[in-house]
């Protein structure tokens, strides 16, 4: 590796970051993360902190887990790669789609389709969909349905059902044929309530507006994430998902639970959608399937899909798919992942850190009043709103949260800004020192605002 000195000088001179502006990155160079341990990064000038956004929602494990970085190694000298492209298997793509697909048996999952990250597999899923129903014959249920803030990255089936405009509004005329309804967002939504689940029927019965006005015959399937993460981190009432499950259902539109996030713990369960007590469809993966080691995704297809692509025609092939599918290395990193993740028993020990860091920010919100609203409690997902003016919920500005963001790293912990929210989700390994790190640092983040 060249030297420091060589980095820092050309930081940001040849490489584009994603989510970010490239001018912008040449005036303010990126920090440099060189190092990590347990659940802390090392920048380049050696400061260390704990890191509270876990990579980007999936460094599960934390970053010393010998065991995924060992399995890793060891396939890289046995089959560094090889095609999975129908004709062809690997030993441990055939190990990672049993151990998976066991993984969210409770679930109803019964199938695997791997890919190589998040949007990959949300994209895989909505052609899966519409696959799936012309193999019924009902080609004309092309339509999606999403909720506003919710997170499904950047391809453009992705982006399509994205609502959030930032991924949008640059990129359009996206994908045709998708509609959002309102999130389950109970500080700023279109009906003016704060019960959680009233807002909960009212969305619903949005839903079946929208739907029966694009006629029930031309919708494919209704993606959620059963926590939104990147939009805030939204938590709806316990009845939504069971409600949108059961408008699904009136109507024959699939159900896809984006659990790019939200699987393996993260919640406090091994999914999202087992958290709220519904079986959906489909399940989207990636993240913590791997704790980040090695980038692999994955589409999880409840047996009703199964059976229709299975016991079909010359139709049911699938003609899609990607270079790195079922990668054997990643497939070594799945199989080695998932199984410390149920040896160290992460969703227990998530749930625990989880209602600790949220208490904890509910504490801090009656000492500072920026911070407007306080979301999470279900695992380690938490988000903070800050504004600058608590009545009237005014969002706050972008020099001030940019500020709060450099002190609390400064004292010891990095958090993710997206937008005028804070959003966390640290390692599920993370210990109760840690978070009481976190939440100090937090602290001493808002008193310099």
């Amino acid at each position: 590796m060249k030297d420091d000195n060589f980095l820092r000088e050309m930081n940001a001179k040849h490489l584009w970051h994603p989510m970010g502006h490239p001018g912008e990155a040449r005036e303010n160079a990126p920090r440099i993360i060189k190092g990590a341990e347990g659940v802390e990064i090392i920048d380049i000038d050696g400061h260390r902190a704990v890191d509270a956004v876990g990579g980007l929602w999936c460094v599960n494990l934390g970053y010393s887990n010998d065991a995924v970085k060992q399995a890793i190694s060891d396939q890289l000298w046995e089959l560094p790669y090889y095609s999975a492209f129908a004709g062809t298997s690997n030993p441990t793509a055939i190990e990672a789609s049993y151990a998976v697909q066991e993984f969210f048996a409770e679930d109803g999952m019964v199938r695997s389709f791997f890919t190589s990250g998040g949007s990959d597999s949300v994209d895989t899923a909505l052609r899966l969909a519409r696959q799936y129903h012309r193999l019924r014959g009902e080609p004309t249920r092309t339509k999606f349905l999403s909720l506003k803030k919710g997170y499904h990255g950047t391809h453009f089936g992705g982006a399509s059902v994205n609502g959030n405009n930032r991924f949008r509004i640059n990129y359009e005329p996206l994908l045709p044929g998708c509609y959002h309804l309102p999130s389950p967002y109970t500080y700023r939504n279109p009906f003016d309530t704060i019960d959680p689940e009233m807002l909960a029927r009212k969305i619903a019965a949005a839903a079946v507006d929208e739907i029966e006005f694009q006629d029930p015959s031309t919708i494919a399937a209704f993606i959620m994430e059963p926590i939104q993460g990147a939009g805030g981190v939204i938590v709806p009432d316990a009845s939504f998902m069971k409600l949108m499950r059961e408008v699904c259902d009136k109507y024959g539109i699939l159900m896809i639970s984006d659990e790019v996030i939200t699987g393996f713990g993260r919640t406090g369960d091994w999914s999202g959608a087992r958290h709220w007590g519904v079986k959906p469809d489909m399940m989207t993966c990636a993240k913590g399937i791997t704790s980040g080691y090695f980038p692999v995704g994955a589409v999880m297809i409840g047996e009703t899909v199964a059976d229709v692509f299975e016991n079909s025609g010359p139709e049911g092939a699938i003609w899609h798919g990607y270079t790195y599918s079922a990668h054997p290395v990643g497939a070594a990193a799945v199989v080695a992942c998932l199984s410390e993740t149920l040896r160290l028993d992460t969703k227990t020990n998530a749930a625990a850190r989880g209602q600790q860091l949220y208490d904890g920010v509910c504490d801090l919100a009656a000492k500072h009043d920026i911070i407007g609203d306080v979301r999470g409690g279900h695992g380690l997902m938490t988000g903070i709103e800050i504004v600058s003016d608590r009545d009237a919920k005014t969002p706050m500005d972008a020099a001030t949260m940019k500020r709060i963001h450099q002190t609390a790293y400064e004292s010891g912990a990095m958090v993710r800004l997206g937008g005028h929210n804070i959003l966390m989700s640290p390692p599920l390994t993370i210990t109760e020192a840690e978070v009481n790190q976190i939440i100090t640092a937090l602290d001493k983040g808002f008193a310099a605002a």
